[in-house]
């Protein structure tokens, strides 16, 4: 469902661009709004959210999936803990739909994937690691890795119940914003990927940003 913000950049309260295959990890608290800025099109931010409370409380995708009936994200999907709580709300999407099930790219499946070669390419679960191991005040370690969402990913099942990675549905200036329902860490890999579509072949930079609402 295509929803647009009011929301304007120039009040934002925080704001920064993350490069190609770069991570971000940072808190949004209870009623603060961010924005996760396609800027060049065709772009996947994996993206994984914590209780700040208690980080063992994360979201979950089979809590989201199974209490909206749905795998798709868009505007007005709650996203759920894996303690089934409500922890975000997407309150406007101008792409339209985001993927729950593909899963990020680590070093073993873009071996399995694609070829022996491709195992020294830098993959989402590094960007992860990179983040957890730079800000250890955040009390996050690798047991921690789980269930992600893909945004501005395309990711669709197929009649057989597959899934195929398909060329990307977002575009230039495209954008999902969340309404963080809690005290929340937010944890993004702007995708490095080279050998699928899912950023084209070519990954480029996202914004955050972050409003008090």
């Amino acid at each position: 469902m295509i929803k647009t913000s009011q929301l304007q950049a120039d009040t934002a309260v925080f704001s920064m661009t993350v490069g190609a295959g770069d991570y971000y990890l940072g808190k949004v608290s209870a009623g603060q709004t961010f924005r996760i800025l396609d800027l060049e099109g065709n772009q996947a931010a994996d993206t994984l959210f914590y209780s700040a409370a208690n980080p063992s409380e994360r979201y979950s995708a089979t809590d989201t999936i199974r209490e909206q009936g749905n795998v798709y994200l868009t505007a007005g999907s709650i996203l759920r803990s894996n303690e089934n709580r409500a922890m975000l709300e997407i309150v406007a999407d101008t792409c339209g739909r985001h993927d729950t099930l593909g899963g990020a790219c680590a070093t073993e499946s873009n071996t399995v994937r694609y070829d022996l070669e491709k195992r020294c390419m830098h993959a989402c679960r590094d960007s992860w690691m990179l983040a957890i191991a730079e800000k250890p005040e955040y009390g996050l370690s690798k047991r921690d890795i789980s269930h992600n969402i893909n945004f501005f990913m395309n990711v669709p099942v197929t009649e057989a119940g597959g899934l195929s990675f398909a060329d990307g549905i977002s575009a230039p200036g495209k954008y999902v914003e969340l309404k963080a329902l809690m005290d929340i860490y937010v944890l993004i890999s702007n995708c490095p990927q080279l050998n699928n579509p899912c950023n084209a072949y070519n990954p480029t930079p996202i914004e955050y940003l972050v409003w008090n609402t």
